[in-house]
């Protein structure tokens, strides 16, 4: 008898459904916004507007991270850098100068540190390029990567996106060019990343139906 009700229980414990989704509600975790093209296609897109010298940014950027480690395989990161102001515009252009020369994942978390943390003033073109050196890349590339038409056509776009969206602050994150949420929102940058999940969620399931 004992050793059928271990098997009853154990058979009830594979089979007790697991724990539901956390539930988010609009108006209080995250927004609803005015529709806007995303660029991911059949991926549902989570655009973050950041800049390197916020330090709200800087506190998120683990979070994220931890979060591209196990986000849905139907969600896209599409990264935004903010240009409110030409020193803004700077961090933009060595951005996508980092994607253009493919060493983001080198570089991108060390900028964050090295403005934060070591305190450095890499404000300008010359600073970052050196800084890059020191990561092991390549001073020269980066500079013509930085000051190419293709880069600056990327900034413009970013600076276009960011108007589009009204984006007035950031850390700010927005799910299928649809919902916005932030950590203000949220309650926190851990719960950041669980209201993410929760819209990418009700994006997919909302996709077709607009």
């Amino acid at each position: 008898m004992r050793k059928l009700l271990a098997l009853v229980v154990i058979a009830f414990a594979f089979a007790a459904p697991a724990a539901p989704a956390q539930n988010f509600l609009e108006g209080v975790e995250y927004e609803s916004i005015r529709p806007q093209k995303v660029e991911t296609r059949d991926k549902i897109e989570v655009r973050e507007f950041f800049w390197y010298g916020c330090s709200h940014c800087y506190t998120f950027e683990p979070q994220l991270q931890k979060w591209l480690k196990r986000k849905p395989e139907n969600a896209q990161l599409v990264r935004t850098p903010a240009v409110f102001n030409q020193q803004w515009a700077i961090h933009a252009r060595a951005y996508y100068a980092f994607e253009a020369l493919g060493i983001t994942d080198k570089v991108h978390e060390p900028l964050f540190a090295a403005l934060h943390v070591e305190r450095r003033r890499l404000m300008d073109a010359d600073s970052i390029a050196a800084f890059v050196a020191e990561k092991g890349g390549d001073k020269k590339a980066f500079l013509e990567a930085y000051n190419s038409f293709s880069v600056q056509a990327s900034v413009n776009r970013a600076e276009q996106a960011g108007r589009a969206y009204a984006i007035e602050g950031v850390p700010v994150v927005f799910v299928d060019g649809r919902y916005m949420t932030n950590a203000t929102l949220a309650g926190g940058y851990d719960k950041l990343t669980e209201v993410i999940d929760f819209l990418v969620r009700k994006a997919a399931a909302e996709r077709g139906k607009f």
